[in-house]
């Protein structure tokens, strides 16, 4: 399967998750979020930019409790809780954030 952005296609797997994750851009993940009928605002990109360096630091993309709890560190209680992840991300918050922010599929999620 692929994505075609600008022109240009990137392959992703059956599930839509970028199989190369050099290649993500901001246009992809909007492209992404645009076929799932969501509009990615301020509070979606902090979220996605927050999971891109904990991959970068862990290798690894967290699921949804460990995510929860790491955002409520570094963004404040207001954004560290599950029904806030769940309103940007309705459809799984480490799920469908990781797919935006060009990770892999945490573990842990079906």
């Amino acid at each position: 399967m692929a994505i075609e952005v600008n022109g240009t296609s990137y392959e992703t797997d059956e599930e839509g998750y970028l199989t190369d994750l050099s290649q993500w851009n901001k246009d992809i993940a909007n492209k992404m979020a645009e076929a799932e009928d969501a509009e990615l605002t301020s509070n979606h990109w902090e979220v996605i930019s927050f999971l891109r360096e904990y991959y970068e630091e862990y290798q690894i993309a967290p699921a949804v409790r460990v995510l929860t709890k790491a955002i409520g560190k570094k963004l404040g209680k207001d954004k560290g809780n599950s029904k806030y992840l769940y309103e940007l991300f309705p459809y799984g918050p480490a799920k469908q954030a990781c797919k935006y922010a060009g990770l892999p599929k945490p573990t842990g999620c079906v």
